[in-house]
């Protein structure tokens, strides 16, 4: 086993009385923090935990992912071992709506239980605009970040952020880039429930693009755009209304 339990969960453990468990997959260069608000805004029978990957805030000093095979691998272990017999979801954004799409293709592939509902926003298998590409490498840091930056494909309070914040920040992202670079898609279609959002005003997404997840699943829920650009998940407002969304499809789903 290459990872440490308790160390990707965050919380590390789900109450007991939650009858549902939702895992979060954060957004490239982001942690489990961009997610500190969400437990809130679920009743109590949905237990909330946001998936942490190494190489960022708390997990600062352990090296990042950068294969997105590997990655996966290891996510399949950690979602494996901590199935304790109720029904979950995944929820991602960005790279994590990659994250949560492929990792239910590896579980169902697996013969492993799988998710009830996948949910994903800001990310979708055709018509995404990847940010620059090859920024695993090559680029300055300066370089790096006015391309992102001019493609929106950064968080606002990143390159507001503290210099030499930003320079620690910087080694997730590229090693984020190069796992998402990896993604060579094989159209697979997953059984899972998926249900798609999107910003409107979102600059690496085509117009269509949310409507390409109808071919990945045998039980499409449908698409929802909300105000915003590829970062409208930081509102409040939009936020809330995915969770509430969310919330509903769970819990009518455990029922």
């Amino acid at each position: 086993m290459s990872w440490q339990p308790g160390t990707w969960l965050q919380p590390e453990s789900a109450p007991a009385d939650a009858r549902l468990r939702l895992l979060l997959f954060h957004c490239a260069g982001g942690g489990a923090s961009m997610y500190h608000a969400w437990p809130a805004r679920f009743p109590s029978a949905v237990a909330v935990q946001s998936v942490q990957l190494p190489g960022r805030q708390d997990r600062l000093g352990e090296p990042a992912f950068v294969r997105l095979d590997e990655l996966l691998e290891t996510l399949t272990e950690i979602v494996a071992a901590e199935d304790d017999g109720r029904p979950f979801a995944f929820f991602g954004h960005s790279m994590g709506a990659l994250l949560a799409y492929r990792l239910t293709v590896e579980l169902e592939r697996a013969g492993l239980p799988g998710p009830a509902v996948t949910a994903v926003a800001g990310w979708a298998p055709e018509g995404f605009r990847t940010p620059v590409e090859g920024a695993a490498g090559g680029q300055s840091d300066e370089v790096l970040v006015r391309e992102l930056a001019k493609l929106g494909a950064l968080p606002a309070d990143l390159l507001d952020a503290d210099p030499q914040w930003l320079a620690l920040a910087l080694p997730a992202i590229r090693a984020d880039i190069a796992v998402c670079a990896g993604y060579v898609d094989d159209a697979a279609v997953v059984t899972a429930p998926l249900v798609a959002y999107g910003g409107a005003a979102d600059p690496l997404m085509e117009p269509d693009a949310l409507g390409s997840w109808s071919t990945r699943t045998r039980g499409f829920l449908g698409a929802r755009v909300l105000p915003g650009d590829h970062f409208f998940l930081a509102e409040a407002a939009e936020a809330a209304v995915i969770a509430a969304d969310l919330a509903h499809l769970l819990l009518r789903h455990q029922a």
